[in-house]
């Protein structure tokens, strides 16, 4: 099997990802919101990232 390079290590962008703390830590900044309203808000709506987004009433 091959593996394309570029994408080991890749996240998806459309998901927020808790399990990993540097994803935790990019989230809170590019939302601007504390790691226990990132928890919250994921646990209300799910990982998506529009979802959350619109619970936050981020832009």
């Amino acid at each position: 099997m091959t593996v394309k390079m570029n994408s080991v290590g890749s996240h998806d962008r459309d998901r927020i990802s808790l399990g990993e703390d540097h994803e935790v830590r990019d989230w809170m900044a590019t939302l601007g919101v504390s790691e226990d309203e990132l928890r919250e808000a994921v646990d209300a709506v799910g990982n998506s990232v529009d979802a959350v987004r619109a619970y936050l009433r981020c832009p």
